[in-house]
């Protein structure tokens, strides 16, 4: 793999710990801005949303325009976001860095996708994005639990600030190891004038890319949901104590990241095997997490398996939306990171509103079973893959 995929990925590690870093700094940053942890609990909301609707709207913008330059502008401007939101005491202000950054974080994303593919052979994108993705997955490993840690030390602020520092060296790398690529350009078709915009949104009238992007939305929903309430499960009925969540985490990460690893090498030429093989487990996985999650034993080691599933199956469908999108080589990758925040969205939302079941705290874990469930209903409808 080329060495410009590493430094988006170190762009991507960034972004990802900003993601998900929230969960461990909420309280300490609604006391010190005066609101209530649901209040701030809104500005995951605002990033998840910013997400999906900056995927294609920033992919737009960017196309037709050198790659490096795009993905150089998004990183500065999501680390802009991050130092101010450091310095802010208005919690509108932080409102609006979160969803500032979420533009940017989605512009990156959807024209990293599409640039990686560009970076390496037609046949090698499931590896190329397995790269990418892996800074995702390194930051629920490493970059979360490190921005708690700094959270706790030195305040909520400590981590905004280390999230913009880690921008510039990506920012350096991208600006200085990235070749001047064009994300409409094709390897296959360099020498093609790229299609109209019209054309291109004109793809999403494809069967088989709409079938791949809800595939990818659904399974990834179930990951997102379960991912979310997994502490609650791990200080409930398992029993543990708070030290424990970090470890679920990190273990729930490295499944993440063994799984991107291991499906990448397959996504391209042995996509249908990893669905087959990791769909039936996920979707006895999720519901056996809920029945085992009073035994330690077994749900820690479960959390690392359903971390690599879910990586794994949902990796795969992303790479197969870039794939159905072949002909909107500009918006493919803002149509595969469109479907996977739709899932980051709706699947912590539908996992909140499955606590209000008998199921209780466990519920998130029943959902994910019927989310995946849903998922091999509608690749049911055409067993094999375009």
């Amino acid at each position: 793999m080329p060495l410009p995929l590493y430094l988006l990925a170190l762009a991507v590690f960034a972004m990802g710990t900003s993601e998900f870093m929230l969960a461990g700094l909420l309280p300490g940053l609604a006391a010190d801005l005066g609101v209530t942890v649901g209040t701030a609990g809104g500005l995951t909301s605002a990033f998840a949303v910013g997400m999906a609707v900056g995927a294609p709207l920033m992919a737009g913008l960017a196309r037709g325009r050198s790659g490096r330059g795009s993905l150089l502008g998004f990183v500065l401007v999501f680390a802009a976001a991050h130092a101010v939101g450091a310095v802010t005491t208005s919690f509108p202000v932080l409102v609006a860095t979160r969803v500032v950054a979420a533009l940017a974080n989605a512009g990156f994303l959807a024209v990293a996708l599409t640039t990686a593919a560009v970076l390496v052979p037609a046949d090698r994108k499931g590896r190329a994005l397995a790269v990418l993705l892996s800074g995702t997955t390194v930051a629920t490993v490493a970059g979360v639990p490190g921005g708690a840690v700094l959270g706790a030390l030195f305040g909520w602020r400590a981590a905004f600030w280390a999230v913009a520092l880690l921008c510039l060296p990506a920012a350096v790398g991208i600006a200085k190891g990235l070749p001047p690529v064009a994300p409409s350009t094709d390897r296959a078709a360099a020498t093609d004038p790229a299609p109209a915009l019209r054309a291109e949104l004109g793809e999403l009238r494809r069967p088989p890319l709409l079938r791949a992007m809800l595939l990818a939305a659904l399974v990834n929903a179930a990951t997102f949901g379960g991912f979310t309430f997994l502490s609650p499960v791990v200080t409930g009925p398992a029993g543990l104590g708070d030290l424990w969540v970090p470890v679920a985490l990190v273990l729930f990460g490295a499944g993440s990241f063994a799984g991107v690893t291991v499906a990448g090498r397959l996504a391209d030429r042995r996509p249908g095997l990893v669905l087959a093989v990791g769909g039936p487990l996920l979707l006895a996985g999720w519901p056996a997490l809920a029945v085992l999650a009073d035994a330690p034993g077994a749900l820690l080691p479960l959390v690392f398996l359903l971390g690599g599933l879910s990586f794994a199956v949902g990796g795969t469908l992303i790479t197969r939306v870039l794939y159905e999108a072949a002909g909107a080589p500009a918006l493919a990758g803002a149509y595969a990171t469109a479907a996977l925040n739709l899932g980051a969205t709706a699947g912590p939302l539908l996992a909140a509103a499955s606590l209000g079941t008998a199921a209780g705290d466990l519920g998130p874990f029943y959902a994910g079973g019927l989310l995946v469930a849903a998922a091999l209903l509608v690749a049911a409808v055409r067993p094999r893959l375009d």
